[in-house]
């Protein structure tokens, strides 16, 4: 794909439906030419539940995202998650007819789509395939095309969902007069957007603290190993304040986002805020140290399952670079310090400003926004990688075709063509019937001097 190509990447939240137009710079990052977002009210933890509002919110977003950066916007590609989301490994296996030629990114990806025959639990449907090691005859190969070989064989990270998950998204796309470019899992984006190479080498975790839910992706010796979307995010913790403060979910957000922490040991009793009573009730005073007493009860059982993750994964000896905590409730003050106590692993907060150019409004910086420029930063990679794989097989149907040609203009040896014909018997021909009629079969091929 050439640079400057307008890319659309739409983030379907639980909290908020955000959209962002963006495009590859010369240096390779990303320029955001506008975005838009607005409240989510139609999906849960990640599903749509209400496919109408989703419509709406959607066309509001794309509506000031087109308005800010000037392009009209036809398609987009679109984050999926939620807990119906599983992955699974599996191993695929190519033998090749003819080991003397080269093997080709046309053979690769066969092999990749071919494991999508694999079968499926009823309502269920792959997501996405990833590529992870590549052996050629049973020896381990980084980039086996242009090598030769009798068998391919390629380890897949299988990502699956829920086909009705996914087909409700797609009807949202389209219903809002859009068409889709690609379905991301959106731990997948998250970690383009926050994670550099180096991290995913040494092994890392991308934990994405949503609102719906928290996205998790296990990386290691740059391949992903394992993804996961557990059930909670920022929202249960709001619904927690709700009930445990006593106060309607408009304040327990509010209070939330401008006085919580992750541990309560970092505040003090006397601290307090007042939140206004309902329909001339008195006011509300919530200590800040309960406050916090509530959201680190809420995250440590979040960070609990992300160990659960980890440990299933079977990765917790070999996540050198940790954990890089991202998403909207990654801003939370202390969050970094719970989850070091929690997981015993080295933390930081993951944003998405390094792949943004220079000029970038700031809040594009934000955690929060991972999973939509993500989005944008994946799409461009696939397209890229489906240009190169076009490119590759146009060039070898030209080869075929200039290797057929060739074929037909080179004039071919004399093949004199023997035919099947039965001995005479020498007493019925007087001893000369065979070298008759040998001669008559040569005289068709000789001038008459050289039969002379």
């Amino acid at each position: 794909m050439s640079e400057g190509k307008i890319i659309v990447g739409l983030d379907i939240g639980t909290t908020k439906v955000a959209c962002f137009v963006g495009r590859k710079a010369e240096n390779k990052k990303i320029e955001i030419l506008g975005y838009g977002k607005t409240v989510s009210t139609g999906v849960r933890r990640g599903v749509v539940t209400n496919i109408f509002e989703t419509v709406d919110a959607i066309r509001q977003a794309v509506k000031q995202a087109s308005d800010q950066s000037g392009v009209e916007i036809n398609r987009v590609s679109v984050g999926i998650a939620g807990s119906h989301i599983k992955s699974l490994q599996h191993r695929g296996v190519l033998m090749r007819d003819h080991h003397d030629t080269e093997i080709t990114e046309a053979e690769l990806e066969q092999l990749r789509e071919d494991t999508r025959k694999i079968n499926m639990m009823p309502g269920e449907e792959i997501i996405d395939i990833i590529r992870q090691d590549t052996f050629v005859d049973g020896e381990l190969a980084n980039n086996p095309v242009g090598m030769l070989g009798s068998k391919i064989e390629a380890n897949f990270h299988v990502i699956i969902g829920q086909t009705l998950a996914a087909k409700n998204i797609i009807k949202c796309i389209e219903s809002a007069g859009l068409e889709m470019d690609y379905m991301i899992l959106e731990p997948i984006a998250s970690a383009q957007a926050v994670l550099d190479v180096e991290e995913k080498d040494a092994g890392v975790v991308l934990v994405d603290i949503g609102g719906g839910t928290t996205d998790i992706a296990i990386f290691k010796e740059n391949k992903i190993q394992h993804t996961a979307v557990i059930p909670f995010g920022g929202n249960i913790i709001t619904e927690d304040i709700c009930s445990g403060c006593s106060i309607i979910r408009h304040y327990a957000e509010e209070v939330k986002v401008k006085f919580g922490s992750a541990l309560a040991e970092k505040n003090r009793d006397d601290e307090v805020v007042s939140i206004p009573g309902i329909k001339g009730r008195p006011p509300k005073e919530i200590s800040f140290k309960n406050l916090a007493h509530i959201i680190e009860s809420r995250l440590k059982d979040i960070f609990d399952l992300v160990n659960y993750e980890i440990q299933k994964a079977r990765s917790e000896n070999q996540l050198i670079a940790g954990i890089v905590l991202t998403g909207g409730g990654a801003m939370m003050q202390h969050i970094q310090h719970l989850a070091e106590f929690t997981t015993g692993l080295e933390v930081r907060i993951g944003y998405p400003n390094e792949h943004l150019t220079e000029g970038t409004p700031k809040e594009m910086a934000s955690p929060m926004y991972s999973t939509g420029i993500g989005i944008v930063i994946e799409t461009i990679a696939r397209m890229e990688h489906d240009a190169h794989l076009r490119a590759a097989q146009e060039a070898k149907k030209a080869k075929e075709r200039a290797a057929e040609k060739q074929e037909h203009l080179t004039p071919k040896p004399f093949e004199p063509v023997v035919e099947e014909e039965e001995i005479l018997d020498e007493e019925k021909t007087g001893g000369f019937g065979f070298g008759k009629k040998l001669i008559t079969r040569l005289s068709d091929l000789l001038k008459p001097d050289d039969i002379n």
